[in-house]
């Protein structure tokens, strides 16, 4: 029978059989800045994924930022895929997150409203593998609001158009998020831990 993925919602996937007893996990977590990635992955590791945020490898420390040559990028990621069995990485880097595909066998996007992104980026937390001090991350605060009200209109590999494309391209278990209340139900306690035990 064929599955339409669009339809299922974290709890059917985890609470079918047909998708019990895979070995290994490796999944990727994508979509607009704000839009909770970086909590979902979290919450997700605590299953025993090892977790990657490509923000930490994706730029080179200049100001003002630049991105980091694809094949260092690209080296990088192979580095820790080889490195961890289990893993959740997590970006909004399309051409990155492609070389995953082959790997991956669970995906996410993170595809909430712009207003609940932008209410998520101005609440948001310390991120400290990113910012030196809560202050300098809210320097930054302006223009990443920007950034996120700019998310369907770009064309680029960190855009919605490239989400979207990433989203059909991939064959395997993939979950469409689109509330923060979705998200919430997914990264539950007991959701992760049968996560750990697929």
């Amino acid at each position: 029978m064929a599955i339409n993925f669009r339809q299922l919602n974290a709890i059917t996937i985890l609470n079918d059989p047909q998708y019990k007893g895979d070995a290994v996990r490796n999944i990727i977590i994508f979509g607009n800045s704000g839009s909770g990635k970086s909590t979902l992955a979290t919450q997700l590791a605590l299953g025993g994924l090892s977790h990657l945020d490509l923000d930490t490898l994706a730029w080179l420390p200049t100001q003002p930022a630049t991105r980091k040559p694809y094949e260092q990028a690209k080296q990088a990621i192979l580095d820790f895929t080889a490195q961890h069995q289990n893993w959740v990485i997590e970006g909004c880097y399309a051409d990155l997150l492609k070389l995953l595909i082959p790997m991956a066998n669970e995906m996410i996007f993170m595809n909430l409203s712009i207003n609940q992104c932008l209410e998520n980026a101005i609440d948001r937390p310390w991120e400290s593998h990113k910012y030196a001090s809560k202050t300098a991350q809210d320097k930054n605060l302006h223009m990443l609001l920007d950034w996120i009200v700019g998310y369907k209109n770009r064309d680029d590999e960190l855009s919605y158009k490239a989400h979207r494309e990433l989203y059909v391209l991939f064959n395997g278990r993939k979950t469409e998020i689109t509330s923060n209340s979705q998200s919430q139900q997914y990264a539950k306690p007991q959701r992760v831990a049968e996560l750990a035990e697929f």
